[in-house]
């Protein structure tokens, strides 16, 4: 399949003014296909080819200004649009479309609780020629006039609102403003919908209809965060919302979190809770509604011009759904969880191999693009721009954010227009800014180092390696044990830039000196000797949980680094998590012992002793939570008690009696977590997993049962699953969320003798199923079925080969050089 480079693009975008699509969908035709018809009008400045992206089923017509054109000229998908002439044109095209069970294109479903189907549209980053043909790239504008044939039933939603015309059997949408190709979108089926108005405009919330009490028991809690967040984008923004309705649509088996489609949001249908969530959950969703509603102005209203800008779009939504979620609503810490949640994500990813700056030069095309959207794009870009903020100040932040939107509205944009505009509002040199945070690569590490004096007066200077300026927060906190609980009082936070100009006097030493307190940089932070020993002893006495996400980092980053010894990080979250308050940092702390130091950095034969540790922290949260006062933190205590059980007595009980003595009674997904874990141990089988699926016959629980499947100890089991994964019987492929859960199921670190002959396959199979099914399935084989556990340096060796001869596609070979530059890492850390 031919992929846009960025000259092609260019050529285009000087050659073509495109006007408007007039497109006609009709979902009525049958389970495999789709009719869309399609008016393209458009103006050529120059007498010149060009082509037009299409992937149809059926390409039965295509006519140029009246004239037929040859459906067999058809290339790949691209068709050509030769000798045209300069002025203005119209091309039809009639053309069947493949439905997609991929979360690409037109994503078809059907909910097994009920039989109903659901259809809905993911169009970036160039899937929309699986849709409807279009010029497909970012700064070819255009409005949009959208209708929809669809069974009598259903409801279809858009871009704009949408109108039912009885007397023409179809749905209408408002036309749109002028926005991008991949941002249209149509959501159809039997919604169910909870509709109100806020300052003028419709706003709505739906999802399938399975799921409507669970939508509806949360509805309340929606639209507080939606009004909330709509508000104080306004107090920030002088550009007022710029479409004409704020639709958010909760759809099935949906590959992101969120997609930004003006006026119609999708989310993954995982954010309605239909199971006990923790407050932190819900903090989430709630940066999720405001990182998407933020894209309105940044991605939607003005756009990347080519898709080296992607940081434009996904750096700022990130940042500012952080922040305006602080800011506006009852989730008032989230950069806590910013802190301990979503800056690994950076951290990792700037270490691997695949690393590029936040703001990259070399996007040559579409296939390269869509790799970048990752931990540097998200993580990395907020944090600079988190830093930026601090060093710059919020005022004239958002005055050069203001002139943005300004200049570019319903245009497109660069990173040299976006510096130009904040440097309106400034005297600072913004431009040399972003040369060093967004044209540049790496971690930076901040070590402190302290200096004896007269009288006892230490100076602090930084040991600063990298080459980023940062402006950071030291804080000096000291030890007070007068109750005999160790608590760290903070005494001074001192404000310094690195690289410093001369040392910084802060009196007599302090207990513990933290550098980056309070999380304003993007760096790794080290301790000098005496800070750390009153880490390992105190870090739980800090009075503030962003300052503790700030040590939990640093100690995390030091595990991976090979400079802690992983079973120092174990003893420290046995420590200190106990006493911990904050559910963002407790949830964070096991992921990465359980996951990480447990299953994968840790030798195998220490891993009885980790789990046995993490299984006695779980059980100590436990009591601390018997009075139920803290339902999220035991919560996250049974959580992650089933998913480290060595042996299967105590969580069978639970299964077997409906709940947790104390509480919480096992719901849906609790239910199919402690099965899958009894499958793992070997005391579950088909006839339990069966028995569930009939308590559960609803889409989570047909994924439930996939993933205990595959996680049986049984030969037949796994060669059951791998072929449910691999092979090439199309007709019976996998939908992506199904794959992910058979995957998720099938690499056990408990099972690796029974999976040995499995990994050499991985790396043949591997490859060809993503050539076969794409961009989503190949990144769902390369991140969900990639053999995790098998930390050997055979496994290297396999996948280098596999990189070096087997020519997988990018967004495979992507992650598997991310996966085996983890499985080294894991390996210099084992050895240490």
């Amino acid at each position: 399949m031919s992929v846009l480079t960025r000259d092609e693009a260019q050529t285009r975008a000087q050659l073509l003014d495109v006007h408007r699509y007039t497109i006609a969908l009709d979902l009525t035709t049958g389970d495999d296909t789709f009719d869309s018809r399609t008016l393209i009008t458009f103006t050529t400045g120059a007498a010149a080819d060009t082509f037009i992206e299409i992937k149809p089923a059926e390409l039965r017509s295509v006519t140029l200004d009246g004239h037929p054109l040859d459906p067999a000229s058809l290339d790949g998908t691209r068709f050509p649009l030769p000798n045209l002439t300069a002025g203005d044109h119209e091309l039809r095209v009639d053309a069947a479309m493949r439905y997609s069970r991929t979360g690409e294109g037109m994503h078809r479903f059907t909910d097994p609780t009920d039989g109903e189907t659901y259809l809905y549209t993911q169009l970036a980053m160039d899937d929309c020629k699986q849709v409807f043909p279009a010029f497909d790239q970012p700064d070819l504008k255009a409005v949009f006039d959208v209708s929809v044939k669809a069974p009598e039933s259903w409801t279809v939603l858009a871009n704009g609102v949408t109108s039912y015309l009885p007397d023409e059997d179809r749905w209408q949408a408002a036309p749109t403003p002028p926005i991008s190709t991949y941002l249209v979108a149509v959501a159809a089926g039997p919604w169910h919908s909870v509709r109100t108005e806020h300052r003028g405009l419709p706003f709505g919330i739906h999802c399938r209809r399975s799921l409507a009490p669970h939508l509806d028991a949360d509805a309340g809690e929606l639209f507080e965060v939606t009004r909330q967040c709509f508000d104080r984008f306004h107090e920030k923004f002088e550009e007022p919302y710029p479409f004409d309705s704020y639709d958010q649509a909760f759809v099935p088996e949906f590959n992101a979190s969120a997609m930004e489609n003006p006026g119609l949001v999708t989310f993954r249908d995982e954010f309605v809770y239909r199971s006990a969530v923790t407050d932190t959950e819900r903090q989430t969703r709630a940066m999720v509604v405001a990182h998407e509603m933020a894209h309105m102005w940044f991605g939607d209203l003005v756009t990347l011009r080519w898709w080296d800008d992607i940081w434009l779009n996904e750096s700022f939504a990130e940042y500012m759904g952080y922040q305006i979620c602080a800011e506006a609503t009852r989730f008032t810490d989230t950069w806590t969880d910013f802190g301990v949640a979503r800056k690994p994500w950076g951290y990792d990813a700037d270490q691997r191999p695949s690393t590029h700056p936040v703001a990259p030069e070399g996007v040559e095309d579409t296939a390269s693009a869509m790799l970048n959207f990752d931990g540097i794009s998200y993580a990395k870009g907020a944090s600079a721009l988190r830093q930026l903020v601090a060093w710059l100040g919020e005022k004239d932040f958002l005055a050069g954010i203001n002139t943005h939107f300004a200049r570019h509205r319903f245009a497109n944009a660069t990173l040299a227009d976006f510096i130009d505009s904040l440097a309106s509002a400034t005297e600072r040199d913004v431009h040399a800014w972003a040369d060093s945070w967004l044209r540049t690569t790496g971690v930076d590490t901040l070590t402190p180092v302290l200096t004896p004096g007269e009288n006892g007066v230490r100076t602090l200077t930084v040991d600063h390696t990298g080459s980023r300026p940062h402006r950071i927060a030291a804080g000096l906190y000291d030890l007070d044990l007068g109750d005999n609980e160790g608590h760290l009082t903070l005494r001074e936070r001192l404000h310094l830039d690195v690289p410093q100009h001369a040392p910084l006097p802060i009196g007599k030493r302090p207990a513990l000196l933290l550098l980056n307190d309070r999380d304003l940089t993007y760096a790794k932070i080290r301790f000098d000797p005496d800070s750390y020993d009153t880490v390992r002893k105190n870090l739980s006495g800090l009075p503030d949980p962003l300052t503790r996400a700030v040590v939990w980092n640093a100690l995390r980053d030091a595990v991976r680094d090979g400079e802690l010894p992983p079973a120092a990080y174990l003893e420290a979250a046995r420590t200190h998590l106990p006493r911990e308050t904050d559910l963002a940092v407790v949830q964070a702390v096991l992921a990465f012992a359980a996951a990480q130091v447990a299953d994968r950095l840790l030798p195998a034969g220490e891993r009885p002793a980790a789990l046995a540790t993490l299984s006695a922290l779980c059980r100590d949260l436990l009591r601390r939570t018997e009075d139920g006062d803290n339902p999220g933190l035991r919560l996250i205590a049974v959580r992650h008690f089933i998913d480290v059980a060595a042996h299967p007595d105590t969580i069978a009980a639970w299964l077997a009696d409906g709940t947790v003595p104390g509480g919480p009674e096992l719901d849906p997904d609790l239910r199919w977590r402690v099965l899958a874990r009894l499958a793992v141990l070997g005391a579950a089988d088909e006839r339990a997993i069966a028995a569930e699926s009939q308590r559960d016959p609803s889409a989570t629980g047909r994924e439930g049962a996939a993933r205990c499947r595959a996680a049986l100890p049984d030969a037949d089991a796994k060669a059951r699953a791998w072929d449910a994964l691999f092979a090439t019987d199309t007709a019976g492929d996998l939908s992506n969320y199904l794959f992910t859960a058979t995957a998720q199921g099938f690499w056990q670190p408990e099972q690796a003798d029974l999976l040995q002959q499995y990994v050499p396959r991985y790396f043949q199979d591997a490859v060809a199923l993503a050539a076969r099914r794409g961009p989503a399935m190949a990144d769902a084989a390369g991140r969900h079925a990639f053999p995790l556990y098998a930390v050997d340096a055979e496994a290297v060796r396999l996948g280098e080969e596999c990189l070096r001869d087997a020519e997988p596609v990018p967004a495979l070979r992507r992650r598997l050089a991310d996966q085996l530059d983890d499985l080294a890492r894991a390996l210099r850390v084992r050895r240490h």
